[in-house]
């Protein structure tokens, strides 16, 4: 079972095809597969037909609706990193050192409303939180880590660090640096380089 994942909302119902619209009504359903939770989006008509009694089928976890917004226009402006950038590249990154990190920016996302708790389910004995992005509409799977308290500390510093410097901390540079710097002592050679002869250069002062 994976720890996490991001599903995106569709951009046309799963079921027909057919495109949908700004501001259009849709429905989200979620499946329970073997590995992970499955979303599936459909419109308004494909639900009343062939989705009213989603409940039943096999593997069904949750269900709710929503509005469709169109995405805004691609912008090529360089944005800085924030809660909800750094949790994705955690997900993408799927490492289960970053857990407790990924849960805490989820609970932060949480408190500032731009994720909403969708359902709370249990897989394989472990709490699992679904969110949704209010404005995109995306699907955030989050698995509880359990933290006691002795851990929290640690892991708001991993947090903090995150947000202030994304994956190249400063630490690593400064790591490199000190690398090179005893590598070069060690490499020095024994005997002293004799020192180029002093030029000296004279002044002359010019009487105004």
């Amino acid at each position: 079972m994976n720890d996490w994942n991001i599903q995106s909302r569709a951009h046309a119902c799963e079921a027909c095809q057919q495109p949908f619209t700004d501001k259009q009504s849709y429905h989200t359903i979620l499946f329970e597969e073997k590995v992970e939770l499955r979303r599936q989006d459909v419109c308004d008509g494909c639900w009343q037909e062939r989705f009213a009694g989603a409940q039943e089928l096999n593997g069904f976890i949750s269900q709710w609706q929503g509005v469709y917004q169109a995405p805004p226009p691609v912008t090529e402006a360089i944005q800085k990193e924030t809660a909800e950038t750094v949790l994705k590249k955690l997900i993408e990154l799927n490492d289960p050192r970053y857990v407790p990190a990924g849960f805490i920016l989820a609970v932060m996302l949480e408190r500032k409303r731009v994720l909403k708790v969708k359902e709370q389910v249990i897989r394989d004995g472990r709490r699992t939180i679904i969110y949704e992005q209010s404005k995109t509409g995306e699907v955030f799977t989050i698995t509880d880590p359990d933290l006691h308290l002795n851990q929290l500390e640690e892991v708001q510093r991993d947090v903090a660090n995150l947000l202030e410097h994304g994956f190249n901390p400063p630490q690593a540079a400064e790591t490199v640096a000190a690398t090179v710097a005893t590598e070069t002592a060690t490499n020095a050679p024994e005997s002293p380089v004799e020192p180029a002869p002093a030029t000296v250069t004279a002044e002359t002062t010019v009487a105004s």
